[in-house]
């Protein structure tokens, strides 16, 4: 015993040296942006506008102006933003929205808070975006839009999935909350995310790759129509003040919350570009182990990938969390309950199996640590231990 002791002692010392990597680390991101975050908040706290103030303002434009569209809403979340999305289109009781299996749990969430319902199908087995090859069967005289997410970072094929919107007259939602950034290269030129379907919905949940720090969304749109509509949902349905013309919500951004997106809007291409670069080093470092399955994306230098998540796949997942855990490196999983197996959506009636790349890759996908101030030696920290892990 006292042997045994002294070896799980010993253990324990070399742990707490070991370098430490996180999953994701804001505080170190905050170290950079601090003056700049204090002196706006400063700015709104002298005003003391903080519902709907200038700054909320100011960032509509500049993220407007950033996604390439005219028009830009904040809401309270991604949630909100992917809710109002729907209602601004006039989606509800009866309809129908399609979507992909593997997504976080808000973007079927959504759906459901209009009264439609969600119809869900497979991802793609090289993106784990929404495989539009079954985009056709899925559509019925109930469709009224479908809801692509851009996965992990990285957009789904939206000229397919506008093409089959187009023959069927449907709406098209993107669900860019992971994508911040990221483009498309397609029929229609090199655009942002944001810029892909009639409406947008992004999340600055805190640590996307533009994130608040609190809640926070936004919408994005080229249709006058769709924004006015949005601006009235997200205060109480009011044109002025104690007038109200719909029925509405209390989804608001906080101004304190804009100010602080404001300055990180200014580097948020430099981080995307850092995570990037991560990534690559990641598979170059990874490459050659059968076992580990890594993200393919091109390299393009308007990246189609921004890289919210570096998602691998591996089949001893549980085993290799552990042996990362004792090397003081953090990892995650998204996700690891495809939206049809939630108890929650029992209700849609889908079985087991009917998703099965969806389903396989729940079990397999893991996300390494990323974020922009990641040092190398921390990514050769991560891909030593997993080399170690595999005995390669």
């Amino acid at each position: 015993m006292a042997i045994r002791n002294a070896v799980y002692k010993n253990e324990t010392r070399m742990c707490e040296k070991m370098l430490k990597v996180p999953f994701v680390d804001l505080k170190e991101q905050y170290e950079e942006i601090k003056g700049d975050v204090s002196s706006g908040i400063n700015e709104v706290l002298g005003r003391c506008d903080f519902i709907l103030g200038a700054k909320v303002r100011e960032f509509e434009h500049e993220f407007s102006s950033y996604c390439g569209v005219k028009y830009a809403s904040g809401v309270a979340s991604g949630t909100d933003a992917l809710h109002l999305a729907l209602k601004a289109l006039g989606i509800g009781e009866g309809d129908e929205v399609i979507t992909q299996a593997n997504t976080f749990i808000a973007t079927v969430l959504a759906i459901s808070y209009t009264g439609a319902t969600p119809v869900l199908i497979d991802i793609d087995p090289e993106t784990c975006n929404m495989d539009t090859s079954k985009l056709e069967r899925a559509v019925t005289e109930k469709t009224k839009a479908i809801l692509p997410v851009h996965l992990y970072g990285q957009t789904a094929e939206m000229d397919k999935v506008s093409e089959t919107a187009a023959r069927h007259n449907l709406f098209v939602v993107e669900d860019a909350c992971q994508a911040h950034g990221a483009y498309y290269h397609g029929a229609k030129g090199v655009r942002r995310a944001g810029a892909l379907g009639d409406v947008a919905a992004f999340s600055f949940y805190p640590g996307k790759n533009l994130g608040a720090y609190g809640d926070g969304g936004a919408l994005t749109t080229e249709n006058p129509e769709i924004f006015e509509k949005i601006r009235l949902l997200r205060d109480y349905g009011q044109a002025e003040k104690y007038h109200h013309v719909v029925k509405g919500y209390n989804s608001r951004l906080d101004t304190l919350q804009a100010a602080v997106l404001l300055v990180k809007l200014k580097h948020l291409d430099k981080w995307n570009r850092l995570r990037v670069s991560h990534a690559i080093r990641y598979t170059e470092l990874l490459g050659g182990i059968p076992e580990i399955k890594l993200p393919k994306f091109k390299k393009n230098e308007k990246s189609a990938h921004v890289f919210h998540l570096f998602v691998v796949r591996v089949e001893e997942r549980d085993g290799l969390i552990e042996f990362l855990n004792g090397r003081n490196i953090s990892t995650g999983i998204h996700y690891p309950v495809p939206a049809h197996m939630h108890e929650a959506f029992r209700d849609l009636g889908y079985k087991k199996g009917v998703f099965p790349v969806t389903e396989k890759y729940s079990e397999e996908i893991l996300s390494l640590p990323m974020f922009p101030e990641l040092r190398d030696e921390q990514i050769m920290h991560v891909t030593t231990a997993i080399r170690e892990f595999y005995g390669r």
